[in-house]
């Protein structure tokens, strides 16, 4: 079973800041500014073990942390809190930094408390103050919430879609010479409407449907990545490609979509959703039936559930049904909870998360509820 582990950057900077703290104080004043949508409770202590009942601080963190390249958003918050879905409750956004709601490798996070209240806040390696000489950093510099090598790979082979655009999208009539496969650089043509005026396109094959297991009802089908193509000459609405990539063989009734670049965005972070979500597992990528953390799972909830990138949700495995000798009935258990995962691909209908923990192996049918 695979576990979530954080970097060793992180743990050694644990164990030195902890260290560190034991050898002096503090003597650092802050302000009295409140953080803007601060939804944990104003009580005042000066105890600094204290937190928010809705914001628990893990032991023996460390009053900073300086960001390293590698690093994620998720193990950050996880780093300081017990649950890293709360992130937006205790971070602090310094406005007199530029982008303040992104996290740089170099920038120091510094654990604070206001009027007994724990804030995160940043301190900026490379610039402090706005001002129009500086430069603004580029967003892609930024940590993401999660870990691009684990997802880019997903990202660039998946894409899902519906019956009407690939019914309705070119489609491969064959090789040069009658050839029925083809291959990297090889002549192609494809007939379709190509009156957009595109150039590039993305090869796809028909995958498997993704059906609701509770409804039934079709989410999307999935669009295996083949390939790409530039067209070289048309005629009509019978194109001459060239294949530019290819991830296999390229086959008669394959489709031709729009090329486009999904990347993760750098500007969301660890969340709870804003709306009760209740929901299953319903797919493991990589063609098997079970996950552990780090794997990439499809849900039967989307965009029109209210589900956002960074929506953190608790996994759940589905309490047994037992007979209870007593009463002479069945009765079935308390629901148990195993795992977390989060949310960063979304659709209409669906969505794609990476699982951030997982204590048990996860199934499909898994249950799924707000953290």
């Amino acid at each position: 079973m695979k576990k979530f582990r954080f970097s060793t950057a992180l743990m050694a900077a644990v164990l030195s800041t902890t260290l560190a703290a034991a050898l002096s104080v503090s003597n650092q004043s802050v302000s009295n500014q409140s953080f803007a949508n601060q939804s944990v409770s104003n009580q005042t202590s000066s105890n600094p073990n204290f937190s928010s009942p809705s914001v628990l601080i893990n032991e023996d963190v460390p009053d900073s942390y300086t960001v390293v390249p590698g690093d994620t958003l998720w193990d950050i918050s996880a780093l300081f809190l017990k649950d890293p879905w709360m992130w937006p409750e205790i971070w602090h956004a310094n406005q007199q930094i530029d982008n303040p709601h992104l996290i740089y490798p170099g920038d120091v996070i510094s654990l604070v408390y206001i009027n007994g209240v724990p804030q995160l806040k940043i301190v900026r390696s490379r610039e402090v103050k706005l001002s129009p000489e500086i430069r603004s950093l580029d967003h892609g510099d930024a940590i993401s919430a999660l870990p691009l090598n684990v997802i880019s790979t997903f990202l660039s082979k998946t894409r899902v879609t519906d019956n009407a655009t690939l019914n309705g999208a070119p489609y491969v009539l064959g090789g040069a010479e009658r050839r029925i496969l083809v291959g990297m650089s090889d002549d192609f043509y494809a007939r379709g409407d190509f009156t957009d005026n595109r150039l590039n396109y993305g090869i796809y094959r028909r995958g498997d449907p993704y059906l609701d297991p509770q409804t039934g009802e079709l989410l999307g089908i999935r669009a295996i990545d083949i390939g790409a193509a530039r067209i070289k000459a048309l005629e009509k609405d019978v194109a001459t490609l060239n294949v530019s990539r290819a991830e296999g063989e390229i086959r008669i009734k394959d489709r031709l979509l729009v090329a486009e670049e999904r990347t993760l965005a750098s500007t969301f972070y660890p969340r709870a959703p804003e709306t009760a979500i209740s929901g299953l597992v319903m797919n493991v990528e990589e063609g098997v039936r079970n996950a552990g953390a780090l794997d990439v799972v499809a849900i039967n909830r989307g965009n029109r559930d209210g589900l956002q990138s960074g929506d953190t949700l608790a996994i759940f495995k589905r309490g047994e049904l037992v007979k209870d000798r007593v009463a002479s009935e069945r009765v079935r258990l308390p629901d148990e909870r195993i795992g977390l995962l989060m949310v960063f691909d979304t659709y209409e209908k669906m969505s794609f998360a990476l699982v951030m923990e997982a204590d048990r192996q996860i199934d499909l049918g898994d249950l799924l509820r707000n953290p």
